[in-house]
């Protein structure tokens, strides 16, 4: 093998591990997650007590991500146990926060409990359970196989597989694929 095609596997090599390692970047990043989105962290009005967990079933927490909490100067956000957050108990908090904007970052897995530390506001509905997930990294794509073609084909009467309807591409297959093209690509490389 000469000189010259010596380098150019090199550069392809470190190339394709370069974009395989920013892509998995990418998927690590962190959200930022403001808590009641434009309301904010406050007591809520009759008949939506439920606000606030109805806001939080609607996002996905991973570790890494953040919380903020926007409030009044006479409201604050006290971090508690399970039973602090069903009873409504500010007597022993985790965390205190009072500043008017907290940030919180999710470093736990596992349900994490919010509430109000103003008089009754916790009773009146400004509580918040958050459950946290873990990000798993994807399962490493299995190498390339060589398939045969079969010697003649039959038409089935199987029906055909419904589409995805859903429109979003896992982000996990999406580096599974990435991963498979650079394995690939490697050892194309390789055999020249």
């Amino acid at each position: 093998m000469k000189q010259r095609d010596k380098m150019k596997n090199i550069t392809g090599f470190f190339l394709c591990v370069v974009v395989a390692v920013s892509l998995v970047a990418v998927t690590k990043a962190s959200n930022v997650f403001k808590v009641g989105d434009t309301s904010g962290w406050r007591q809520p009005e009759d008949n939506t007590t439920e606000i606030y967990n109805q806001w939080a079933a609607e996002k996905r927490f991973l570790v890494g991500d953040s919380l903020v909490f926007e409030y009044k100067a006479e409201d604050s956000v006290l971090v508690v146990n399970k039973s602090g957050y069903y009873h409504c108990n500010t007597t022993k908090p985790i965390s205190t926060f009072n500043n008017g904007k907290t940030m919180i970052k999710l470093d736990n897995p596992g349900p994490i409990y919010f509430i109000s530390g103003a008089l009754d506001h916790c009773k009146n509905g400004q509580r918040l359970i958050i459950n946290v997930m873990t990000l798993h990294p994807p399962t490493p794509p299995s190498p390339p196989s060589i398939a045969v073609p079969p010697a003649q084909s039959f038409p089935s009467d199987a029906p055909a597989p419904s589409p995805n309807n859903s429109g979003v591409s896992s982000i996990g297959t999406t580096i599974q694929q990435v991963l498979l093209l650079v394995a690939v690509g490697i050892l194309g490389l390789s055999a020249t």
